[in-house]
């Protein structure tokens, strides 16, 4: 999940041409809906998304015990 829609596309179809279903997500409060309504197998995530910051969604995807299993690959340009 990454605000920058040219790295999302980029991530979505190599994945996607790997076999894989990607639900990209733009900002971090549709993340959340999207990890809780579809439990992925892995989410992939930006620390600078609008409404929720990445670093917030990942506190808020560990405190939930139905979503704390979720493995999270931080992907960002952030220093």
């Amino acid at each position: 999940m990454n605000d920058e829609e040219d790295i999302v596309e980029l991530i979505r179809y190599n994945l996607e041409k790997g076999g894989f279903d990607v639900l990209p997500a733009m900002d971090g409060e549709r993340a959340l809906e999207l990890v809780r309504n579809t439990g992925p197998d892995l989410v992939i995530l930006d620390l600078m998304l609008p409404v929720i910051a990445g670093l917030e969604l990942c506190h808020i995807v560990r405190k939930d015990p139905k979503t704390a299993h979720i493995p999270i690959i931080m992907l960002t340009a952030k220093l």
